[in-house]
């Protein structure tokens, strides 16, 4: 359910004019993070150069608006603008998966090229659903956490694996886990109670969960880059005068360019933080990861068939 209030709401609605003075930007992560910090300043930066015309708040950590609510919130206009993790949108369009695949696309220029080859397809998409693509900010490479070491997928058989996109869903059924979804402000509460006991994700979202409080080892198993997209209203952004719609744009030419030149220094900078809180940091046994490139394959299978003519035109982008 939405955490708008009425007021909030109407004034969120009736401010999308040529001189719109107050737009809202949920975001699902906190402050700690690379992509808040970005939204932040991409925000500071619109309303500078509007002189104040157009004021952009940021709502971070889901405080307006759940993540899984966000597409729908900016798509119905009740948000102006938002932030989503690209992969909560793989059952809406497959195409949207691509950055979720486990070594497709493993290091961060690979990942940025990936980006460049699906980014006219995820734009088209977004366009049939009212929104405007803004901008893209990189995770840090997905790794695994665990209580124990992990030297080959038997010793997560029959754990519960933290699950956040259809695809890492997916990830967990084939490693032979046990699927539960939870998002990342409940990462904490849900390894104290046993709701899971291990989960693939960056090494940020383990220092803004403090993930050594609840396992001990990072095994760096860099399966793949994801994203969050930024998105806006169409119709919101079309009510503005051209001045103002391209210094959004600008703004957000800016933010992608500043999210892939601070993504591997912040990965690194979580990494030691990981390391100065207790885990135990190690790189995969040959094994973990002859069995990871497998299920890869699989899920790069699975997921071809989905949309193949869709998906191939992306991959030829990317290999060409």
């Amino acid at each position: 359910m939405l955490k708008l209030t009425s007021a909030l709401l109407i004034g969120g609605l009736v401010s999308t004019g040529a001189l719109a003075a107050k737009w809202h930007m949920p975001t699902p992560y906190g402050d700690g993070n690379l992509p808040t910090q970005i939204a932040y300043n991409f925000a500071q930066e619109i309303k500078d150069n509007t002189q104040g015309e157009l004021d952009i708040t940021v709502h971070s950590g889901a405080s307006l608006v759940k993540h899984t609510e966000i597409p729908r919130s900016v798509k119905t206009g009740q948000v102006q603008m938002g932030e989503v993790f690209l992969g909560i949108l793989g059952n809406e369009n497959p195409i949207y998966k691509h950055d979720n695949i486990p070594f497709l696309a493993t290091t961060y220029p690979e990942a940025e090229k990936l980006w460049e080859a699906a980014k006219p397809s995820v734009k088209k998409a977004l366009d049939k659903d009212g929104m405007i693509l803004l901008y893209a900010v990189a995770w840090p490479s997905q790794s695994l956490y665990s209580k124990e070491p992990v030297n080959t997928l038997a010793d997560l058989k029959g754990a519960k694996m933290r699950a956040y996109s259809p695809s890492t869903s997916r990830l967990a059924d084939l490693m032979g886990t046990t699927p539960t979804t939870v998002q990342t402000p409940d990462i904490p509460q849900a390894f104290s109670t046993g709701i899971i006991q291990a989960m693939v994700t960056s090494p940020s979202t383990g220092v803004s969960s403090q993930a050594w409080d609840y396992v001990n080892y990072f095994t760096e198993i860099n399966a793949w880059v994801p994203k969050n997209i930024v998105v806006a209203n169409k119709r919101a952004f079309r009510r503005l005068d051209k001045t103002t719609q391209q210094i959004i744009l600008d703004a957000a030419a800016n933010a992608e360019s500043a999210g892939w030149a601070g993504v591997a220094a912040r990965a690194a900078k979580d990494r030691a933080i990981l390391i100065e809180n207790g885990m135990t940091v190690s790189k995969p046994s040959a094994e973990l990861v002859a069995e990871l490139k497998e299920i890869g394959e699989t899920m790069s299978t699975e997921w071809k068939a989905e949309a193949p003519k869709d998906i191939d035109v992306i991959l030829s982008r990317y290999e060409n």
